[in-house]
């Protein structure tokens, strides 16, 4: 991601991720007021909540503060309880992510104590990404390897969380049964790709070895392949899973969307010199596959799982 206020930086171009934050709102207050257990907190009062993959803000800022208030609201309708408690907060992200930035926007009125915890929250960082082959074996090679980096991902988190912690996870997916083909983020990420095989064809990109290694797709996971990586896994049970709408953006937000969160690596892999003639030649492709990318379909997950008791675990045969 792109830090800093700069006309590409993730602060600014973040609009899609605030759109999906705010479509979880009403799900996370509801699934918080039903679920949290009261029972579980400790006589030292504290919360604590960790943002994984919170990038520069302001979106972490506006999850975070979600997840507060509607903590503050389950403590206030409870017949015990007679103050909110403290709040810890944790920003996590890969290490070069700008945590300067991101703490020099901490907004003023907060009240939670706030840290940084640079470092990538996955078990495993091996590739999750698939989009389009005309070969079966290709897709059930990925949708093994999401099974696999799922189930290391789950099994990071159950260390970190007490019996009855909750996390609530938003990314992009697919409705089930849509073919990988069909999906909008898929065809966005084949377009960029696109645009990096025409420009080695014109010679303007010459590090051919770059793009070998950066071929871009996406696995977009269904509701289905998440329930069953949960209970494979069996630390957690499923509280809540649903489809939330994903906007699809005109192309000069996508293509400032795109640029904001993927420039860095485009710079490292193929040199700054040629960055703008990239996503100059996306925007055009964006707007020449217009059709196209309206008839895709575009969905978010949203998934509300609740960290099962050891003792549950062990019996069922779990982590």
């Amino acid at each position: 991601m792109n830090g800093g206020h700069g006309k590409y930086s993730y602060s600014k171009n973040s609009f899609f991720q605030r759109k999906a934050i705010d479509g979880a709102k009403e799900l996370i207050n509801s699934a918080v007021a039903e679920k949290l257990e009261m029972e579980i907190f400790s006589s030292s009062n504290i919360f604590r909540i960790a943002d994984l993959g919170c990038s520069t803000g302001p979106n972490t800022f506006v999850a975070v503060q979600c997840i507060i208030d509607a903590v503050d609201n389950k403590f206030k309708s409870h017949e015990r309880s007679t103050t909110s408690p403290k709040y810890q907060v944790f920003f996590n992200d890969v290490v070069q992510n700008d945590f300067n930035e991101l703490f020099t926007s901490l907004p003023s009125d907060r009240k939670y104590f706030a840290a940084a915890v640079p470092g990538s929250f996955h078990g495993n960082i091996g590739r999750l990404y698939y989009s389009n082959s005309p070969d079966d074996e290709v897709v059930r090679s990925y949708e093994a390897q999401f099974a696999k980096d799922m189930n290391n991902f789950l099994s990071a988190r159950a260390e970190e969380m007490v019996d009855g912690g909750l996390m609530a996870l938003i990314f992009p997916g697919r409705p089930n049964g849509t073919p990988h083909s069909q999906v909008y983020s898929n065809k966005i990420l084949e377009l960029v790709e696109s645009c990096t095989i025409d420009m080695v064809k014109k010679g303007v990109i010459t590090n051919v070895e770059a793009l070998a290694r950066n071929k871009m797709s996406a696995y977009m996971a269904s509701p289905e392949e998440v329930e069953f990586a949960v209970q494979r896994n069996g630390c957690f049970s499923i509280e809540v899973m649903e489809i939330l709408p994903q906007e699809k953006a005109q192309p000069i937000e996508m293509t400032s969307t795109i640029r904001a969160g993927m420039e860095r690596s485009m710079k490292e892999l193929f040199g700054a010199e040629v960055v703008d003639k990239l996503f100059d030649l996306f925007h055009k492709k964006l707007g020449e596959a217009s059709s196209i990318l309206e008839s895709s379909k575009a969905a978010n997950l949203f998934a509300f799982l609740k960290r099962k008791p050891i003792e549950t675990e062990k019996f069922s045969g779990g982590c």
